[in-house]
């Protein structure tokens, strides 16, 4: 079934370290959440060659990678990160302009604070239902 210079797309993912195992892998491509050179993939037994293009989410970031080698084997990271070619590098976290406004002081509250008190409660349903 499997062609000369072919592997499946699930174990090259996993053999690349993109995901801890091969059901991981399985889910994303189950969701159809990613692209292999511009054409969405839900199958985990789609083949991958050399020269393809695999788009997809991996946390907040947007993973753009190209298919260098094929894997023989599940080795360690740094021989992983040969099999592929990074078109689009993860920033470097810093100020986000689509970052979320930052929270009021009377919804944070240290670790291990206790409960809050009912001063501290009001403020916070205040917060999460301005209408009343």
């Amino acid at each position: 079934m499997t062609e000369a210079g072919t592997q499946r797309l699930d174990k090259w993912l996993w053999c690349a370290r993109f995901f801890k195992s091969r059901g991981l892998a399985n889910k994303l491509l189950g969701a159809g959440r990613l692209r292999l050179s511009g054409k969405t993939v839900t199958k985990a037994h789609q083949l991958v060659r050399g020269g393809d293009v695999l788009t997809f989410p991996q946390g907040p970031h947007i993973r753009v990678v190209k298919v260098l080698f094929l894997a023989e084997r599940r080795g360690p990271a740094p021989e992983a990160q040969l099999l592929y070619e990074d078109l689009a590098p993860i920033q470097p976290s810093g100020p986000k302009e689509d970052a979320p406004p930052e929270v009021s002081k009377a919804a944070r509250r240290e670790p291990g604070s206790g409960r809050p008190t009912k001063r501290e409660r009001r403020k916070t349903d205040q917060l999460r239902s301005p209408d009343e």
